[in-house]
């Protein structure tokens, strides 16, 4: 089959004559020609099917430049430019034009240049467009360098060829942007748009085209190329030496794929779209012939060649740069060298190797260059000449390699480097060492998973925790960090907690429970690696509990005394406790930029509190509930009767209350209640008190109070109103009197993930919206008009619930976990209510895309829901009911 329709240039502009339509003649033989290329698509070379397209393009672009009178000019040019002028075009892409003048046109040529633009549009072209004489273009290309890069990839489709050539050479490096100039302002244009995506080719939904390792950085390579070595070929890196022809074929090979890539989004798009949004990606994983395994969904292989290939192209750009920069930007500058040891030197500030068959001889090197880094921190980096060599002599990295004391002494040695540990990490794993040297690292990098939580490949997140691990040393973190920063210098031995961060994560992927099987990999690791016994088995243990103090804080009751015993008993002493701590800190911060914040920080906080404090007073002395309640009871009133409050009339009060409140709040809080409840004017209308919360486990968040008569719908209503103040429920505990009053304290993030603050009018509004609602739960609306995040629609997170008895506190505990959207609290309130259950706690958890939600409920006589049918319903009706809410995706 053809490529393109069988038709001649002259037989395409006689149809186009013919037409009564040309506009829609011409639309339907694009439509035409584009369908054969994509059902090509399968057998063909990417790089054919997009010159393909260029050329179908050409040869309407011709026709209607004669169908308009313009073909016989020899005053004005239609020339191609941009990605159009290289030839290169996808479905959708930007047909970029340049009508090139040899003086200001007459009114007879605007007209039909008017009418040849307005032809372009009508046949259903994305235009991109400009008509400017050649003394034009010459001043805006000495004045912009997008404009003198545009003409350097010109080639003319019809007209007066030799007016490009006129404006080729008047733009030329002998009289504007020299090589030297251009190649400056080319980086620098590298670097700012880099920046717009965090320096990184791991985002969550990465754009192909202009993002680190994407299409951009090998056009930029060609500019420089061309303008530098009057070449069209990437391939004459090669012949002048830039390129070895394997680093050649991986350019050529990582090009071809992100032009399938961006050929298969376009065509799934049916517009010019280079971002892989969620919204496209696992249609695309399917397009280009990915399957899901035991392990990985589809998608997750898909994204995971994605990034690699864009590593790849990071890698090769960058050394590249390096190389122009010595040749282009400093080849007039004095040398300095000066020898380091016998293998390496440095050379203008980057180390290199001493001579070319260092990594031949001494094996070794290969990790030593690294830690010769760390031990010198005023290197700039390590020259290009000799990332190429690391790169092509890391297949020298086998067993015998790994497991030879010299090199495993070497890696410890950075492990314990006092300087650019993650800096060096980072390096290793572009150049491919790390991932040689660690086969098991080497399987995460790139690894993506498919939610909203995760915003990182499991490789990135990795070496942010270390990262994070090794900024606790610096003063300006211990602002941010205050107890995680002390708790960091009292470790004695930071390196472990280090192998603890690379390993916490590296059985992702595998199947099964990846923290035991990491557990296992970094036994394997300590003793290849001559830790002692004790310090792996410590390695092992943070590496299968890290994520136990997260959960323990975000999905228990860790008010609750038996719940701080039990996590104290796993941890066991204060040292697997404090590196614990500064790992739980570590990873949430490098799992999720919004997912670390006052309310996260403040549970793990009062959590290492608590348990250090257990320690001490020993495992097999337990604090009892009713000491805590007596001694919260105490220290409230010492609070209220130095206020002048009257004893009598406080214990009138707190006799009504129950002990549960005085075991889920804080002295602080109670005297602030009580104080409330006791000088409030109107006793009908219902107490609403907000405040930032500054200290105990409320610690990070705004805390709001409601006293009010206690009813069946009270909970789903006001966490309804909560919900449309755009406010975020981060805990909630709900106390019911012994006379009837609910007393409920809702811990609440705005929609930055900070609290209210010192906002009075923020504060007036919510104190009026909740008591409006309190006074009449009864007519509160049953919707939130807040739209589902547009990211959120793209995951299928089938609704769990677990039911089980918490039989210590007599109570039924609901675990959920489904679809986080808008309104989903209240949703499950109204279900509580028909089924005639009070909440009495809840610890709300938002995780990416996906809602982790813990209520504890009991009936409405306050005893846990023990009939199994009851408990079936309850189940069968919350996964019902929510899932058919997400699927409509509201």
């Amino acid at each position: 089959m053809s490529l393109l329709p069988a038709i001649s240039q002259d037989a395409l502009l006689d149809a186009l004559q013919e037409s009564a339509q040309p506009g829609q003649y011409a639309r339907q033989f694009l439509a035409q020609g584009q369908e054969r290329l994509n059902q090509a698509f399968e057998t063909t070379d990417i790089t054919e099917l997009v010159h393909a397209r260029a050329g179908m393009v050409d040869q309407v672009m011709i026709a209607a430049w004669s169908l308009f009178g313009l073909a016989n000019r020899d005053d004005v040019a239609l020339v191609a430019v941009g990605g159009y002028g290289r030839g290169e075009l996808h479905p959708c892409s930007d047909v970029d034009l340049l009508v090139l003048l040899s003086n200001a046109p007459e009114q007879a040529l605007r007209d039909s240049l008017e009418r040849f633009v307005a032809f372009l549009w009508d046949m259903g072209l994305e235009i991109g467009h400009a008509v400017r004489t050649l003394d034009e273009c010459v001043d805006l290309a000495r004045d912009d360098i997008t404009v003198a890069t545009n003409i350097m990839e010109a080639r003319t489709l019809a007209g007066n060829d030799i007016l490009r050539e006129q404006l080729e050479d008047r733009t030329g490096p002998e009289h504007m942007w020299d090589s030297a100039a251009f190649f400056a302002a080319k980086w620098q244009e590298q670097t700012t748009r880099h920046k717009r995506f965090n320096d990184t080719e791991y985002n969550l939904e990465p754009d192909l085209k202009n993002a680190p390792g994407g299409l951009r950085d090998v056009q930029m390579i060609a500019w420089v190329a061309k303008r530098h070595f009057n070449t069209d070929s990437l391939e004459a890196l090669v012949s002048n030496g830039f390129l070895t022809p394997e680093e050649y074929g991986v350019l050529r090979k990582c090009l071809d794929y992100l032009w399938e890539v961006r050929w298969q989004l376009h065509v799934q798009t049916e517009r010019n779209e280079n971002r892989l949004l969620f919204d496209h990606q696992r249609q695309l994983a399917d397009r280009l012939g990915h399957e899901n395994s035991s392990a990985n969904l589809a998608v997750e292989h898909f994204m995971k060649d994605f990034y690699r290939v864009a590593l790849a192209l990071s890698v090769l750009n960058e050394m590249l740069l390096q190389l122009f920069d010595e040749v282009i930007l400093r080849s007039d500058t004095q040398e300095q060298v000066r020898p380091l040891n016998r293998r390496f030197q440095v050379r203008n500030d980057y180390l290199e190797i001493s001579n070319s068959d260092v990594f031949e001889q001494h094996p070794s090197a290969l990790l030593e260059a690294f830690v010769l880094m760390a031990q010198n921190p005023d290197l700039k980096g390590i020259r290009a000449s000799t990332v190429r060599a690391l790169i092509y002599h890391r297949r020298q990295i086998n067993d015998a390699f790994r497991n030879d004391p010299t090199n495993t002494n070497l890696f410890m040695q950075l492990l314990r480097s006092p300087h650019a540990l993650f800096s060096q990490l980072r390096r290793m794993k572009r150049y491919g060492i790390l991932g040689k040297y660690l086969p098991e690292f080497g399987n995460i990098i790139g690894m993506m998973q498919y939610d909203l939580f995760h915003i990182y490949t499991v490789d990135a997140h990795t070496l942010l925790v270390i990262k994070n691990m090794r900024r606790l040393r610096y003063e300006d973190l211990r602002e941010e960090f205050p107890l995680a920063s002390e708790v960091f210098y009292r470790l004695p031995k930071p390196e472990l907690l280090y192998a603890s961060g690379l390993y916490h994560d590296i059985a992702k992927g595998r199947g099964g429970d990846h923290s035991e099987l990491g557990a296992d990999d970094a036994i394997a690791f300590c003793q290849r690696h001559g830790l002692t016994a004790w310090d792996g088995k410590l390695v092992a243990w943070l590496v299968r509990n890290h994520l136990t103090m997260s959960v323990t804080a975000q999905r228990k009751d860790i008010s609750d005394p038996d719940v701080v015993y039990d996590f104290a008993r796993k941890v066991g002493d204060l040292v697997h406790l404090d590196y614990l701590y500064v790992l739980t800190v570590a990873d949430i911060n490098a799992t999720n930029p919004t997912l670390w914040n006052s309310w996260r920080a403040s549970l793990l906080r009062q959590l290492y509190t608590e348990t250090k404090r257990a320690l001490r007073r020993g495992l097999n002395n337990p604090v009892e509930k009713q000491d805590w309640i007596d001694e919260t009871r105490d220290a409230a009133l010492r609070l209220l009767t130095d206020r002048d409050h009257d004893g009598p009339e406080i214990e009138t009060l707190w006799a009504n209350i129950g002990d549960e409140y005085f075991l889920r709040e804080t002295p602080r809080d109670i005297a602030w209640h009580t104080e409330a409840l006791l000088d409030r004017e109107d006793p009908e209308d219902p107490l609403v008190l907000i405040r930032e919360s500054s200290q105990s486990v409320l610690a990070g968040g705004s805390q709001i109070f409601i006293y009010t008569p206690d009813t069946r719908n009270l909970f789903s209503a006001t966490v309804n109103a909560i919900d449309s103040l755009g406010l975020t429920i981060m805990d909630a505990r709900i106390i019911t009197s012994v006379d009837g009053f609910s007393l409920d304290t809702y811990i609440v993030l705005d929609e930055q993930g900070t609290p209210i603050g010192e906002d009075w009018a923020r504060i007036e509004q919510i104190r009026k919206t909740l008591t409006e609602t309190l006074k009449y739960p009864d007519r509160y609306a049953s919707t939130v008009s807040r739209r589902m995040p547009r990211r959120n629609k793209h995951f299928d997170v089938p609704t769990q619930v677990v039911i089980s008895n918490d039989i210590v506190n007599d109570r039924t505990a609901v675990d959920i976990q489904t679809l986080d959207r808008p309104g989903l609290l209240a949703h499950i309130g109204r279900i509580f209510m028909r089924f005639e259950i009070l909440v009495q706690n809840a610890r709300i958890a938002t995780l990416g895309e996906r809602a982790e939600d813990v209520f504890f409920i009991t009936d409405l006589d306050g005893e846990p829901v023990s009939d199994p049918t009851l408990c079936q319903e309850l189940q069968q009706t919350l996964k019902q009911e929510l899932d058919a809410k997400n699927n409509g995706n509201t």
